[in-house]
């Protein structure tokens, strides 16, 4: 049996799945979290090959269960596609493929971004502009020939606007003003210190300086939840996070000016997809905007997985 693999890892998990050379779902796997950094590729490369492995013995389970012969799977596999946060640089890329290459884990190995898994789980057919808003944010589409246009996702100090983070780090950001004078006191402010777990808003300052990126995205709800309460505060935030995520599908759009028909978009992301807290907002903001969103729950390991099968 050919088995091919497609991973999705982040900060905070590491999904696999196994198909076989017809794209049919054989397994999935899961493991801890690692984003890609050029300087320590390994993380990264552990996560992937736990995430496989896991995957490798669910399959083998499955097997057992049909009475299969076990020796139709195994390592190497066909071919693995890694679709990992961070792997965004030819670097970090360059530097968790060759740590991935140690391990054997494929004939055929490919590393690139969550964000490119994503996308071909959303558009096979490359039509259209995933929008996805949760710790980060970024909007990716692709032009005629394929080539991938990114808008947004340049990181937590030069963009990501409208992501959890953002809101999260302007809600911190008003509780200061407020604690100074320079702002009128609100609602918002009480919420966030306690959601920190401090006394006061003069802790903050140790607070954020050691709170990861993700403990900072966590406060999104706070506020997004104070503003839906009728805080004015919160509110201010919320629509301009909107706003700026509805420009970041734009960016791309504009992009793709020469095309006909109705630009489509799919939201994927905490704060986004489905049920997430903005999820509502952020459609309405679309189609005022004149696009048309669909309704697709978005699965970035299989996306990974049918790059896999294409080699």
């Amino acid at each position: 049996m050919s088995l091919f693999a497609g991973v999705d890892g982040g900060g905070t998990r590491t999904r696999a799945v196994l198909v076989d050379a017809q794209g049919r779902e054989v397994a999935r796997g899961e493991a801890p979290g690692a984003v890609v950094t050029a300087a320590h590729p390994d993380a990264a490369a552990e996560a992937v090959a736990g995430a496989i492995g896991d995957a490798m013995q669910a399959a083998a389970l499955e097997l057992i269960t049909r009475d299969a012969s076990l020796d139709s799977i195994g390592l190497p596999l066909e071919g693995l596609w890694a679709g990992l946060a961070g792997a965004g640089s030819s670097e970090a890329s360059r530097a968790v493929t060759e740590a991935l290459s140690t391990r054997r884990l494929a004939h055929r190995l490919t590393v690139g971004t969550d964000v490119r898994a994503a996308y071909e789980h959303a558009f096979p057919e490359r039509d259209g502009v995933l929008l996805i808003a949760g710790t980060g944010s970024i909007a990716w589409g692709t032009d005629r020939g394929g080539q991938p246009i990114q808008v947004g996702g340049w990181g937590r100090l030069l963009d990501d606007e409208g992501s959890g983070y953002w809101i999260g780090l302007r809600g911190l950001q008003r509780v200061m003003t407020e604690h100074d004078g320079r702002s009128v006191p609100s609602a918002l402010g009480p919420q966030l210190v306690q959601a920190c777990g401090v006394s006061g808003p003069g802790d903050l300052v140790t607070w954020v300086a050691t709170a990861a990126k993700r403990d900072v995205a966590a406060l999104a709800p706070v506020v997004i939840g104070a503003a839906n309460a009728g805080d004015r505060v919160a509110e201010g935030i919320v629509e301009h996070a909107v706003k700026a995520l509805t420009g970041l599908v734009e960016g791309v759009a504009i992009r793709l000016s020469e095309r006909d028909h109705q630009t489509r978009v799919v939201l994927w992301g905490g704060l986004i997809a489905a049920e997430g807290p903005l999820a509502s907002r952020v459609a309405v903001s679309l189609q005022e905007a004149g696009f048309l969103v669909l309704d697709r729950v978005v699965d970035p390991p299989m996306g990974a997985a049918r790059l896999a099968l294409r080699g």
